[in-house]
């Protein structure tokens, strides 16, 4: 019953133990609850409470109350599994390739910005998680754009140097 956690009519230790204030208030909120609602009649609702009341034990308790709804605990529902966040793919995978250009070269440069700014603009609209891993894969691949185009122009300017200074001892 809701006046006394964990008592039941099979646990008969239980059924014995005295009921304190708070209990025999519970079993009176009850009685009210189901004389609002129809259940009772005034002059039985009165006649309940005053046994709530001077009730001593779990026991006598459960007496007043037990053919009324809720006078039992209810039975807890199943929970249900905890569902996880997806974390989008693209995200994922613009990490890894901007993790992996370090080892390959600029092959995966590309394809970390390309990928985490799909990734951004899908979590964006869809809620996934991966927010991070995907501006992530974009800073990495930002950088290895900027690191490949410096390449470049130092090969560029180094192939003019080379080519200058063969022409003027000639």
């Amino acid at each position: 019953m809701t006046v006394g956690p964990g008592y039941g009519s099979a646990d008969m230790a239980r059924a014995q133990m005295r009921a304190s204030t708070a209990d025999r208030d519970r079993a009176v909120e009850l009685l009210t609850r189901a004389y609002t609602e129809g259940r009772l009649d005034k002059d039985e609702h009165d006649a309940r409470v005053e046994r709530a009341m001077t009730a001593s034990t779990f026991a006598e308790l459960d007496a007043v109350v037990a053919d009324l709804p809720g006078a039992r605990p209810a039975v807890p529902a199943p929970q249900a599994p905890v569902q996880y966040a997806k974390t989008n793919s693209l995200a994922i995978t613009s990490l890894i390739c901007g993790i992996a250009q370090f080892m390959f070269g600029p092959l995966a440069t590309i394809p970390a910005v390309v990928c985490g700014h799909v990734a951004r603009g899908q979590i964006r609209r869809t809620g996934e998680q991966g927010a991070g891993m995907a501006l992530a894969g974009l800073i990495l691949g930002w950088i290895g754009v900027g690191f490949t185009v410096l390449v470049i122009l130092i090969a560029i300017l180094a192939a003019v140097a080379v080519s200058r200074g063969s022409g003027v001892s000639g």
